[in-house]
Parts: C-alpha cells; sequence; structure tokens
C-alpha cells in the first residue's frame, strides 16, 4: 500500500489531449480516469445527410468536430464524441428544442427498447493519425406515466440530453435494463477509448510510486 499522501494513478499521462467537447458528462468520464485535458468545443453543423445510416451520421458528426479542433492544435491529441438515440423503428432522436419535443420523445421511449449510440474520433495531426469508432448499447426504458414525464421534464434534466433523458442522472430511475456499457449512454464509451489511448501511448498504465 502507498504511504499516506502519495496519489495513486491507474494512468500516467505522455501526451497533450484536448477533448473536443463542452459536454460535462464526457469530461466527468475522462476526469474519473485522471487524465489532463484542456476543452475546445468544436461548432459544426449537426444535420443528417440524405440516406445516411444513424451510425454513419454519428461517426461523420464526431470525425468532423475532432478534425476541426485538430486542424487548430497541431501536435495535440484530439478526442471529439457524437452521441445519438434510436428508437426502434430507426427513428434518430436528438437533443430537445423545447419541453414539448422532451415530452414526445419521452412517450416514444416510454415501455420500450432502443439504442444508444455513441461515435468517438481520436485525431492527431502532426503524426497523421485518424481513429474513428463506435459503440452501442440497448436501453429498455419502464413505462412512464404522463404525470412522471412532465414532471421530469419540468426539472430541466432532459433538455440537452439526446433521447430527453439522462441515465446518471433522475432519468436513471426510468431505466428499467442497460445491455452494454453505461459510459456508451452516457457519452463516451470508456472502455473502448482507453484501448485507444493505451495504443497511441497518450496513456500508459501507472503505479503509485512513479
Amino acid at each position: 500500500m502507498p504511504p499516506d499522501g502519495v496519489e495513486k494513478k491507474l494512468l500516467v499521462q505522455h501526451q497533450p489531449l484536448i477533448l473536443a467537447s463542452a459536454s460535462p458528462r464526457r469530461r466527468d468520464l475522462l476526469h474519473d480516469l485522471g487524465l489532463q485535458f484542456d476543452i475546445v468545443q468544436a461548432a459544426v453543423e449537426e444535420e443528417a445527410v440524405a440516406g445516411e445510416s444513424p451510425a454513419d451520421f454519428a461517426c461523420r458528426l464526431a470525425a468532423e468536430k475532432a478534425r476541426v479542433v485538430a486542424d487548430e492544435h497541431l501536435d495535440s491529441w484530439v478526442l471529439a464524441a457524437d452521441t445519438i438515440v434510436v428508437r426502434g423503428d430507426g427513428i434518430v432522436l436528438g437533443k430537445p428544442g423545447d419541453g414539448r419535443e422532451a415530452c414526445s420523445m419521452l412517450r416514444s421511449l416510454a415501455g420500450c427498447r432502443h439504442e444508444v449510440m455513441t461515435a468517438y474520433s481520436l485525431v492527431n495531426r502532426q503524426q497523421e493519425v485518424f481513429i474513428t469508432r463506435i459503440d452501442r448499447t440497448g436501453v429498455v426504458m419502464t413505462a412512464l406515466t404522463e404525470e412522471m414525464i412532465s414532471a421530469y421534464v419540468a426539472t430541466g434534466e432532459p433538455m440537452d440530453k439526446a433521447g430527453s433523458y439522462a441515465l446518471q442522472g433522475i432519468g436513471g430511475a426510468f431505466v428499467a435494463a442497460v445491455d452494454g456499457a453505461h459510459s456508451t449512454v452516457i457519452g463516451l464509451p470508456l472502455h473502448r477509448v482507453l484501448v485507444d489511448l493505451l495504443a497511441m501511448e497518450i496513456v500508459r498504465v501507472g503505479c503509485h510510486d512513479e
């Protein structure tokens, strides 16, 4: 056991990292790994192209966000992500525009299984590395009454969430089952991102006496 006052670290970071997202959920997930990173929000149009599949849409947005920021930070690694909710009928649900739309989304998800897809892109312009991957997690939401939906939307939590709910927040009480990684639903598939961070030697496994 390390002596008192000595920080224990799972990872030792060796290269600079930028998170191309203002999402507090993604920020917290990376902080939980002990990573140091700057935050630079990427401004891209989040509109699907005609005929584009949900998975291709999420991957394209993640890649565009990473490349936009990487173009201005050539010597840093840039990590970007995009999360979408896909109903059983294939309809993609983004962030609601207002409370009425949030209520409508929740009604369509209540009592049903849907899929959450999070694509992420890891880019380094100087090293000419461009990685984009996607992870999928199935989510079953419990049946919801109109009163429950209205009360939840009134909390404000759904307003900046794809599909109008937060697994890590109050909305977690409405989730009956999760088939896959919880972090994918929250906004970043850590189990896959970590593999790439290690492979690119952005981080390596550390120990307390380093």
